[in-house]
């Protein structure tokens, strides 16, 4: 049970991320029963006093008010509503909780229509994509969906089965809520098709109030007679988030010091707020021995580099499969996790446990008992002992540890409070080449040892308790197996995106983006969590390497009246 939320009607009370201004993210959908079901944003600047009103407004009748005038959940659901016909919604928010509601967002349902768990942004072309980043790209509140397609990666590792030749180009897109295209950016064949070639995040570093779009570069047609790229020159380029335009580039960290191909071709870009105050880029180059890494600010300009090489201690080699922006030290600034080891935000090496690379990597408040963040750790690096272990975030200092060898611990495991008997969060991680999945407790505690099951089952808060459900293939269930919802396409991210605290799922159908949000009431009241900082720097890098589910930073809660 995670402690930290209250179970009825609560305010999620943390730090925000700074300079970013969402909407309502209002969203309205029909249930099979014929109602509709809205959902919004409590913001963090809201109060327990802020209260909402949900207007009606059905072909030849009248604004009918469904809720009263100060409405204090953040989820609606209207049983009343015509049949067959096509009604439009209206939130209205009073901050103060004692005047007029004002308009601030409408939605549309047509209840004649199949009912549909999900929005659908239609593709410019029957294809589907491989990644999907947000941001408000033209300042109006609104996120915007950005997407790299076709689905194909390529891998550096020179194995059959792993590197082939690029069939194509990456193509970044735009896309608004309602489908309109924005713009196309074509990576071009500098860049190879893999996600370890084309790294890219969407965010506003430079302050306007509007997100850009930063990623690799290169120019003209590079590759060898192989279809390798192994030379040319490497750029950090600069999109304007409303045009797509190129409006800043500067050189991306060089290939020189590394061994060959395979280790020089792990690129990660990742945002952190290293002074505490102003968002700064990270760029990073290689995983497995040497890294090297940089922080740039607004200008893209060089705030400091760090190597491997520059440690005494062993770094080289510590790398993740992704890069973690998070106040490990409760000093106000961000450190970067880069694995098995962490960067000071000065770019200085703070500690590092020098058992090689991990495949699991997160960083939560996963134990109540000890103050502040821990990080879980799967190695895919053979361990006699602490292959799995979750350790103070602050010091390295291992608080538990598996203690039996382990061989190649694989895919990106699972961090979640999803038994509500345990404290604290339960952290999952399995064998690659054995039949073996662990799911333990915070605490340490085995829960469960199994000989089957999912390497990735992904988290997701769905339903109206303080649990995360899991994505397991197409079934939203508990993690006891009941499942509460079918989903169709490949899972590409969970956030939350749109509506209350609840997280959506967006999925890749051809030709088209969905978003699965959930239709389930709850009387719970929390801050989106985009606004937690932490949660919101684990969804803008997760464009860059694998996927990992973003966590949240540390929490606190203040009650607040239904």
């Amino acid at each position: 049970m995670e402690t930290r939320w209250m179970c009825v009607a609560t305010v999620l009370v943390c730090q925000v991320a700074a300079g970013e201004r969402l909407d309502r993210g209002l969203v309205a959908l029909p249930r099979e029963d014929g109602s509709a079901f809205l959902s919004w944003r409590l913001l963090a600047d809201d109060g327990e006093s802020t209260a909402f009103a949900v207007f009606r407004r059905a072909a030849g009748a009248e604004r009918t008010l469904l809720t009263g005038r100060h409405y204090n959940p953040t989820c609606f659901v209207d049983t009343t509503a015509p049949e067959g016909g096509e009604c439009v919604y209206e939130l209205c928010v009073d901050p103060a909780g004692a005047g007029e509601p004002q308009p601030v967002a409408q939605s549309k349902v047509n209840l004649a229509e199949k009912p549909k768990p999900y929005l659908s942004i239609p593709l410019d072309g029957d294809y589907d994509y491989q990644k999907v980043g947000i941001g408000d790209l033209d300042g109006d509140g609104a996120l915007e969906f950005v997407i790299r397609q076709p689905n194909f990666n390529t891998d550096p590792y020179q194995q059959p089965g792993y590197w082939k030749p690029s069939t194509t180009t990456y193509k970044i897109e735009a896309y608004r809520l309602d489908g309109t295209l924005m713009w196309r950016h074509d990576m071009g064949w500098s860049i190879e098709a893999g996600i370890w070639y084309a790294p890219w995040v969407v965010y506003d570093i430079d302050g306007d109030g509007k997100a850009e779009v930063y990623c690799k570069a290169g120019e003209g047609d590079p590759r060898d007679e192989k279809g390798l790229v192994q030379s040319g020159p490497e750029y950090l380029v600069k999109l304007d988030g409303e045009t797509g335009r190129i409006v800043a580039k500067t050189d991306w960290l060089s290939r020189d010091g590394f061994r060959d191909y395979n280790y020089y071709c792990r690129n990660f870009l990742a945002v952190a707020h290293l002074d505490g105050k102003t968002p700064a880029l990270i760029v990073q180059r290689g995983t497995y021995r040497l890294i090297k890494t940089q922080a740039l600010d607004q200008n893209l300009n060089r705030l400091w580099y760090w190597d491997s090489t520059q440690e005494q201690a062993r770094y080289a080699g510590q790398g993740s499969h992704g890069l973690i922006a998070a106040d490990v030290d409760a000093d106000g600034r961000d450190e970067l996790v880069i694995g098995a080891a962490v960067l000071d935000d000065d770019g200085k090496g703070l500690w590092t446990l020098g058992m090689g690379h991990p495949d699991v990597c997160y960083v939560a408040d996963i134990a109540p008992d000890n103050p502040g963040l821990e990080i879980f750790y799967g190695f895919e690096t053979r361990q006699q002992t602490d292959g799995i272990c979750v350790v103070d975030a602050a010091t390295g200092h291992k608080l538990w540890a598996l203690k039996e060898p382990t061989y190649h611990l694989h895919g990106q495991g699972m961090v979640g409070d999803v038994l509500a008997e345990h404290p604290g969060l339960e952290v999952y991680a399995g064998e690659r080449d054995y039949p073996k999945r662990w799911l333990h407790s915070a605490s340490g505690e085995l829960v469960a040892l199994s000989e089957e099951g999912s390497l990735t089952p992904r988290p997701v808060w769905w339903d109206d308790d303080p649990q995360k459900e899991v994505i397991i293939g197409r079934n939203i269930s508990e993690w006891s197996g009941a499942t509460l919802q079918r989903i169709e396409g490949s899972v590409i991210a969970v956030m939350d995106c749109l509506g209350d605290h609840r997280e959506e799922i967006v999925t890749a159908v051809k030709g088209e983006l969905r978003i699965y949000t959930t239709t389930i009431s709850t009387h719970e009241r929390r801050t989106c969590l985009l606004e937690d900082h932490q949660y919101r720097m684990g969804v803008a890098v997760q464009t860059a390497g694998y996927y990992y589910p973003a966590q949240l930073g540390m929490t606190s809660t203040v009650a607040s009246q239904d």
